[in-house]
């Protein structure tokens, strides 16, 4: 190529950099303000979002998550952008090692997914279980969190209904959660009534997310795209200015 078509190409790129990243800046901080506002008012997102939101705040805490990644994401599109419009050498070697990071940090992540569940399962009941004990019928918020998504998942416990058993909410009523009753009766006692509801939350979350296994898939190789383009175009760039 000509010089005046490698710099027409390298415009190009540069601008398509400046671009992606802004975009990533302003995803970032729409996260990082939605991280804010669950921190502050969590039963309006439940109310706004429905089963899906009260669902996995059970297992993460959803606005210190969305802080972290809004945070993660504004860090990488500064860099991203600065760099790129600065033509900083410096900004890109840092975006492509944040991005490396992360990406490694994700594969890392996918492998013990696979390979260790089970211990992933029994570490997440370890956890919940006894929090559900103590906090259903004391911590107002996560007592409406759970009703939500027992009543709407149609599911009891993480695990069962004995998840609630030696619970404060048994030794303090004497039955069982209302979701986990029908007509008043234990459906371990007329299972015939809806068996459905015998199960726990855990299996039902987790067969929608093995129903779903081919869009999470997608969604994970979509970004992880994104991520080796992003690293390779920083690349280009950092090594373009040599030749300026």
């Amino acid at each position: 190529l000509s010089s005046g078509a490698r710099m027409g190409c390298f415009t190009f790129i540069k601008v398509m950099m400046i671009l992606f990243n802004l975009a990533i800046f302003l995803g970032g901080g729409a996260l990082l303000g939605v991280g804010i506002w669950v921190r502050m008012d969590g039963e309006s997102f439940v109310g706004i979002f429905g089963t899906l939101s009260s669902s996995v705040m059970q297992v993460v805490n959803v606005s210190y998550f969305l802080i972290v990644v809004g945070a993660i994401l504004l860090v990488i599109g500064f860099l991203g952008c600065c760099g790129a419009q600065k033509e900083s050498k410096c900004l890109l070697i840092m975006f492509f090692s944040v991005v490396l990071i992360i990406f490694i940090a994700e594969v890392a992540v996918a492998v013990v997914a696979l390979v260790y569940t089970g211990l992933a399962e029994t570490l997440l009941t370890a956890v919940l279980t006894p929090l559900l004990r103590e906090k259903y019928g004391e911590d107002e918020h996560f007592t409406e969190i759970w009703n939500v998504t027992m009543t709407e998942v149609q599911c009891c416990g993480l695990n069962n209904y004995t998840d609630f058993n030696n619970s404060v909410w048994l030794d303090k009523h004497g039955t069982y959660p209302a979701p986990c009753l029908v007509e008043g009766l234990l459906l371990i006692v007329h299972p015939h009534l809806c068996g459905c509801l015998l199960q726990g939350c855990f299996n039902q979350i987790l067969k929608e997310i093995r129903t779903n296994a081919g869009a999470v898939g997608g969604v994970a190789a979509g970004i992880a795209a994104l991520e080796i383009a992003s690293m390779a175009v920083s690349m280009y760039l950092y090594c373009q200015l040599d030749k300026k």
